[in-house]
C-alpha cells in the first residue's frame, strides 16, 4: 500500500491563507477584486479577531505571495518555518470557525432579580452572590441590569438628599432603580447561544456602556437564561483567542 506524502509546510501555509480569505470575504461581504491586505484593514474593526491578528495576517499574506508563482498554488517556490505554518493555521482556525461562548467562558449559573425585589434584598444577593451585575426580570423577560457601582451612586445620592436609607432600601424596587439608573437599553445586550467569542469581545470593544450580555437559546427578551457575560469576562474572552 503507497504510504501518502506528508504535506510540505508551504502547502499547508496556503490552505491556511485560503480558509481566512474565504472565510473573511463570506462573512463581511468582501468582493474578490479586495487584496487580502486591504481586506485584513477594512475587517479590522468589525472582527476582533483580525484585530487582535492584524499585523500578522499582513505579514502572512505577503509571505504568500511571495511563496506562490503566478498565482499558481502548486507551483510553490519557498518553504516556510514550522512555527510560521503552525501559528498561520491556528489563526485561520480561530477566522472560519470561532469558538462560541456557551462553550467557553460565559458563567451558566445565571442569578437574577425579579423587578419587585427591594434594593435591600438586592444588595445582600450582591454581597452572597459576589456577582456586580444582575439582570432583571419582569413578567420573564428581561428589563435591564442591576449594576453594583451604579447602586452605591444611587444609594449615595438618596443619603445626600436626606432620605431614610432602611426606609429607602426596602421601598424602593429593582424596576424603579433600572428605569432611574439604567434606563439605556445599551447597558445590556440578549443573544442567542451561537453568539461567538470574537463577537462577544466586538461588543465590548464597540459598547464601553455594555455591562452584560445575557445567552438565551434564540435571543429573545422573553427567554430564560442560559448564560452571562459580562466586562470581567474579557480577560478569560482574550485567552480564548490567543
Amino acid at each position: 500500500m503507497k504510504t501518502k506524502e506528508p504535506i510540505s509546510n508551504a502547502k499547508r501555509f496556503v490552505i491556511a491563507y485560503n480558509t481566512i480569505d474565504q472565510a473573511l470575504r463570506q462573512r463581511h461581504n468582501i468582493r474578490r477584486s479586495l487584496s487580502f491586505s486591504d481586506m485584513i484593514r477594512k475587517t479590522v474593526v468589525v472582527d476582533y479577531i483580525v484585530r487582535k491578528y492584524e499585523d500578522q495576517l499582513i505579514d502572512y499574506g505577503r509571505l504568500r505571495n511571495a511563496i506562490i508563482r503566478n498565482s499558481n498554488d502548486d507551483f510553490l517556490i519557498a518553504e516556510p518555518h514550522t512555527e510560521v505554518v503552525e501559528e498561520f493555521e491556528k489563526i485561520a482556525a480561530l477566522v472560519s470557525a470561532p469558538p462560541k461562548v456557551i462553550d467557553t467562558v460565559c458563567t451558566k449559573d445565571v442569578l437574577t432579580v425579579e423587578h419587585s425585589a427591594r434594593l435591600y434584598d438586592v444588595i445582600k444577593l450582591i454581597y452572597s452572590s459576589t456577582y456586580s451585575n444582575l439582570p432583571v426580570y419582569k413578567n420573564g423577560g428581561v428589563i435591564g441590569v442591576v449594576n453594583g457601582q451604579k447602586l452605591l451612586d444611587f444609594i449615595g445620592k438618596a443619603i445626600s438628599q436626606g432620605e431614610d436609607i432602611d426606609n429607602f432600601l426596602k421601598s424602593t424596587t429593582a424596576e424603579k432603580f433600572v428605569k432611574t439608573q439604567i434606563a439605556d437599553t445599551k447597558y445590556f445586550e440578549v443573544c442567542d447561544i451561537n453568539l461567538t467569542v470574537e463577537k462577544a469581545l466586538n461588543m465590548f470593544y464597540h459598547n464601553r456602556k455594555l455591562l452584560i450580555i445575557i445567552l438565551t437559546n434564540d435571543g429573545m427578551l422573553q427567554e430564560a437564561p442560559l448564560g452571562i457575560l459580562t466586562p470581567t469576562d474579557i480577560m478569560d474572552l482574550n485567552k480564548v483567542i490567543e
